[in-house]
């Protein structure tokens, strides 16, 4: 079996998961929706997700951080979040801040859902050819504020909430790397997922601008459609690039998107549906955050071991697809 060298010889050394404090079971969401909590339950897959009212999202992220980073602080902070605190100055800035961080470089990798995977690829690249050695990577997401009751199955869907991982490079003698990574975008999908507000394009100050451009809009079924399709391009060109299929996979940690989108992949893609970490039902989708959260949970409870290979997949809004295969 042919096998390509690693991208980069990095190693994810820690990581951290931080919940708000609030929890919101279907039962108390569901008479806001105008469903049942059994609606909710079959569209979605969520029982419970975690709101953070009253927490700013970069104290989400420096919590998260804070576990990930024990006493050692980071010499590069990685915001790798799909929602943000303001337009200026950047997500990172906050969250660094938050950790009482001074003259850490600190700039955010925004690709809506997936912005860890990418962040990720980002982070081994730095390592490889900057001077960073210990780079923090944070996905702090606050999506609860922009969901829409009058759109009960997005608002059922998403959470808030934080992970971080700190990456890197690998001691010699070690096995861990990044192996494989590839990134698709399908402008088509644009509208399918969309915050439209908070830009140029309805700038706050623009008579025309509503309140509905600040909200949060899915078209599932188009999203699902172009996604489904899209995905099995990109594992299809991750195997080849590999050398190997997805047997070879040990761990599967994809974007938690919804409890169908999380069966589809078990049933449509060759994946061994016994090695998919699947959280939803826990936490909900919270945007880029979910791929680091479903990863710390596997990682604490024993699923992924060092020297395994682990799969991050997932598609966010653009419509943009992604996925990366690293030896834990």
């Amino acid at each position: 079996m042919k096998h390509s060298p690693p991208i980069a010889r990095v190693k994810i050394v820690s990581t951290g998961l931080y919940a708000p404090r609030r929890v919101v079971t279907a039962e108390e969401l569901a008479p806001r929706l105008g469903r049942s909590a059994e609606w909710i339950l079959s569209r979605t897959g969520v029982a419970r997700r975690h709101y953070a009212d009253g927490e700013a999202q970069e104290d989400l992220g420096a919590a998260a951080a804070r576990q990930a980073l024990g006493d050692t602080p980071p010499d590069l902070v990685l915001s790798g979040s799909g929602s943000a605190v303001q337009a200026l100055p950047d997500t990172a800035t906050f969250i660094a801040g938050a950790l009482g961080l001074e003259g850490v470089p600190a700039f955010s990798v925004h690709a809506s859902c997936l912005s860890f995977v990418v962040g990720l690829q980002v982070a081994a690249g730095l390592i490889t050819t900057g001077p960073w050695r210990r780079v923090l990577l944070v996905s702090a997401e606050k999506g609860s504020p922009s969901l829409d009751p009058s759109a009960p199955e997005s608002a059922a869907l998403i959470g808030d909430g934080a992970a971080a991982a700190v990456v890197e490079p690998t001691p010699a003698g070690e096995a861990s790397a990044l192996l494989a990574f590839s990134m698709t975008t399908f402008p088509s999908g644009a509208s399918f997922t969309e915050v439209a507000g908070g830009g140029t394009r309805h700038h706050p100050f623009d008579p025309s601008t509503t309140d509905a451009h600040q909200r949060f809009f899915m078209d599932g079924p188009k999203v699902y459609r172009m996604g489904r399709q899209r995905v099995a391009e990109l594992l299809d060109g991750l195997w080849a690039s590999l050398g190997h299929g997805p047997d070879a996979i040990d761990v599967i940690v994809p974007h938690q998107a919804s409890g169908p989108a999380l069966e589809a992949l078990r049933r449509f893609y060759g994946l061994r549906p016994d090695r998919v970490v699947d959280v939803i039902s826990e936490y909900g989708n919270c945007i880029a955050a979910s791929v680091p959260m479903a990863l710390h949970v596997a990682a604490a409870e024993g699923r992924i071991r060092r020297g395994d290979r682990v799969l991050l997949i997932g598609t966010g809004a653009g419509l943009s697809v992604a996925g990366a295969v690293l030896i834990w």
